[in-house]
Parts: structure tokens; C-alpha cells; sequence
């Protein structure tokens, strides 16, 4: 019988997560959302992604750890890459995302991004002092 999992990340903004979620494909409904998983259960999430095969994927805001946990029934993961990848790459977006706004924010400009083989992303950053 499946059921639901929690795995906590260290995700603790809202739209870098929106933004990583949309730059890995994925269309997040934000709000208080429902979860499907196994035989039509549900469980409530912030942010929830509908799937058309396998189970949905959710966050949902922890209190005690103030971060995003993700929800979603393992035994029904379904995705072309394993949970711990999917997080993987979720996180390293999410990074690349808080960089651009934190830099932005500073007067920086992207002057260069760089996807290297091994999956890693260079920036090079530029700004302007009048």
C-alpha cells in the first residue's frame, strides 16, 4: 500500500521555488492545493504540480524547519528522473534563481551564464558604478 512521504529541503523561499519549479517544466498551482497519491488519497500542499502519470508533486511550508518539505507518494514517482535527482536539480535552479534576484537586487547585470558538463552553472555578473 503506498502513502504519502516527506522529504525536507532547504528551500525556504517561495518564488525561487515557483521559478525552479516552471525552469525544470513544471506548471505549480500556488494556493492551498491537494495532493493526489495512491487509490485518489490526498494530502494538502502550498504548492502542488499535477502529474498525468504517477502521483502529484506538493510542497508544503514547515514551521519548525522554515523551509518547503516535498510531499508526494514515492511508490508512484513517476518522473524520467529518480526523487533525489529531481531534487538535485530542483535545488541547483532554486540557487540559480536566489543568485539573479540577490544580484539584481545589488544593480548587477547576467553578463554571462554557462552550462558546464558536469551540470554545473557559471555566472559572470556585471554592474555599472556611475
Amino acid at each position: 500500500m503506498s502513502h504519502f512521504s516527506t522529504v525536507k529541503t532547504q528551500l525556504r523561499k517561495r518564488e525561487p521555488l515557483l521559478q525552479a519549479l516552471c525552469d525544470l517544466g513544471y506548471v505549480p498551482q500556488e494556493g492551498e492545493s491537494l495532493v493526489r497519491g495512491y487509490r485518489g488519497q490526498t494530502v494538502k500542499a502550498e504548492l502542488a504540480v499535477s502529474m498525468k502519470k504517477g502521483g502529484d508533486i506538493g510542497f508544503r511550508w514547515n514551521q519548525s524547519s522554515q523551509a518547503y518539505e516535498l510531499v508526494t507518494d514515492l511508490d508512484l514517482w513517476k518522473q524520467s528522473v529518480p526523487v533525489e535527482r529531481f531534487l538535485s536539480q530542483l535545488t541547483q535552479r532554486y540557487a540559480l534563481n536566489t543568485v539573479i534576484s540577490a544580484t539584481s537586487e545589488e544593480g548587477f547585470e547576467i553578463a554571462e551564464q554557462t552550462k558546464n558538463i558536469d551540470g554545473s552553472i557559471e555566472l559572470v555578473v556585471t554592474r555599472w558604478d556611475p
